[in-house]
Formats: structure tokens, sequence, C-alpha cells
């Protein structure tokens, strides 16, 4: 395997994995059409891995836009990111989110096919559990009706990719379910862009640290957990990344056509436990308030690994203070101006 082409590839977890790509000594082409992430991007991208990388701007929805890209480069692999990804979005924007999400992987799997591309790593997520019955959750937990729009999509696209799959004789596919991917690489020079307010836990601490925002929003205090706040597994990006370069070893290497993996820690935080590690680390008080549940958020989920940690011969390694560190450290940079988005 050489060329691998990264959709959503200047994203958060899409620059941090293509990074990865490089250091392991893979080609990359990347594709994005910058609506959830920032052309300088590209540039950190090349100054953290000294290599220029291949950039199409372009949306991927638009299959005569995206030819061109298989076109001009031999495929391998493709690692599929390009998606909406805003819980609470989503429930506001339905059919921005349907169309989007299931739009760009059809276009995906068509060029796989028309190319002969054979192999696919797939984006998906925790969320297709929806509130599991028993925790922590494996690969055989089953799938539930999702709690938003964004889950709907996932457990769709990965019923489509099932299904592509499986009347297919070359093509092979890993979705990889993550769980919550927060932090940023240890350089500070990529790490998670966000637009208005933010959707996810960490850059509202973080803005909130760096006086973008008067406080943080706890969205409910009365879950049925330790101390009432929700709980989730939160794993650095960076971890996360080095997943995706693992999983293209085992799907070249491995004969089944497709395999579903947790990528998480294993160990749940409560919002209260995250935000007592900001405290701690800047050894000084978060100003939060606590406020009604958010419309489509779960109560608590955490994982099983064994799976990822056997199967890709990989294992999370940053632990939860490592993670405030480096989004600390990201925000710190953007805040001063280090960074120029």
């Amino acid at each position: 395997m050489k060329t691998v082409l990264v959709t959503g590839g200047l994203g958060y977890i899409g620059s941090h994995t293509v990074v990865e790509l490089i250091e392991s000594g893979l080609e990359v082409v990347i594709v994005d059409n910058l609506s959830n992430s920032r052309l300088r991007i590209l540039d950190q991208i090349t100054q953290i891995s000294e290599k220029k990388v291949k950039f199409y701007n372009l949306n991927i929805v638009i299959k005569k836009d995206f030819d061109l890209v298989f076109k001009e480069n031999e495929i391998d692999a493709v690692i599929h990111f390009a998606a909406y990804k805003s819980v609470g979005e989503s429930m506001q924007k339905v059919l921005e989110y349907y169309e989007n999400n299931i739009g760009s992987l059809i276009s995906v799997l068509s060029k796989m096919e028309e190319y002969k591309v054979n192999n696919l790593i797939f984006s998906s997520s925790c969320t297709v559990y929806g509130q599991p019955e028993t925790l922590p959750v494996n690969e055989d937990s089953p799938v539930q009706e999702a709690e938003s729009v964004y889950g709907t999509t996932k457990i769709m696209c990965e019923k489509i990719i099932k299904d592509f799959i499986n009347q297919k004789h070359t093509q092979k596919a890993m979705l990889l379910r993550y769980f919550n991917p927060v932090g940023a690489h240890e350089s500070g020079l990529i790490g998670e862009i966000t637009t208005g307010v933010p959707n996810y836990l960490f850059p509202f601490i973080t803005q909130t640290v760096f006086g973008q925002r008067e406080e943080l929003k706890i969205f409910g205090s009365d879950y049925n957990t330790p101390d009432g706040t929700a709980v989730r597994d939160y794993i650095h990006v960076v971890d996360l990344a080095k997943a995706h370069v693992s999983s293209l070893k085992r799907i070249e290497e491995s004969n089944s056509k497709i395999e579903t993996i947790n990528v998480g820690t294993g160990k749940g935080y409560s919002v209260m436990e995250v935000v007592k590690m900001f405290e701690k680390v800047l050894d000084k008080p978060i100003n939060y308030k606590l406020v009604d549940r958010r419309e489509g958020d779960i109560e608590k989920i955490y994982a099983v690994c064994d799976k990822a940690n056997e199967l890709l011969k990989w294992k999370a390694e940053h632990n939860l203070e490592d993670m405030v560190r480096s989004a600390l450290k990201w925000e710190n940079n953007l805040s001063n101006g280090d960074v120029k988005l």
C-alpha cells in the first residue's frame, strides 16, 4: 500500500491522521471542501511533517468533481472522514446532514468501484450504540435507534458499506467506531477548530479559559452517574490517528471482508471530572453553569477496546491530563495569534 486518499483531511481527526500516515511512510492525497476546516492547516501539516501533501479543494458529493482525484492519482485506500459531525446541529439541520453524510459516502463507494480501489477505512461513531443497556460496550453490543440525526447517518452509512462490501469480490472495509476524540498535536500547530458556539466539551472549556466565552454550560446534572453529569470515553486525537495507520496494515493483511472495531480508552470520565482536570492543570477555577440536558445527548458510554488492542496491535497511550494539556496548548496558540486561521 502506497497512496491513501483522506477525505476531510484538513479537519480535526483528518489532519492528525494525515500527519501519522506521512510519518509511517505513506503518500497522502487530501480532499476537503473547507466547510469545517481551514486551508492554513495544510501549511501546518507541512510544517510538522516536513512534506508537502497533494490537496484538492472540492465537495466529494459532486461526483464529477471528485472524479478528478481518482483520475490523477493511483489510490490504494480511502480513509473517509468527510461528514458533518455535530450532534446538536444535526437536530436542527436534518436534511443537510442526511444529504452530506450519506451522499459523500455513496460518492466514495462509487469511485472506489469505478477505479477498483479495494480498501476503505470508515469514520463511524459510538453513537450507533445509542444509550447502551449494559456498559462497557463491545462490538457485539446492539446498534440501537440513534438519539440524534448525526447518529442515524452513521448507522445508515455502516449499513450501506456492509451491503456494498457483501456484493463485491474485491473491496474490503473497516468500520472504526470512535468514542470522543479530544486534545491536539504536541506541536500545538493542529487541533480542533470550532465556529460559533462549540458543540463539544473540550473546546467549550478552552474557549471559556481563554476568555472567548463567559462561562461553560454543563448540559445535564441529574444523570444517573456518580456526580450527575454525562460520562464519555475520551480518547486523545493522536492515539485515534495512530489507530488508522494500524487499521490500514490490518486491512491489507487480513482476509476479512469487513470488520468493526471500537476505538477508545475503555475508561469513562464525567463532564465534571474533565472540568476538575482542567482546573488542576490550570491551578484556577473554571466558571461554569449547570443547565438543562441537551437534546440528542446520551447519559454515559465507554468502550471495550480488546479487539482494537488485539487485531490492530494498538492501544491508547495518552491519559486525561495529556488530553487537557494538549488542548490548552492548541487554544493558547490560537489565542496568542501564533496560528493564523
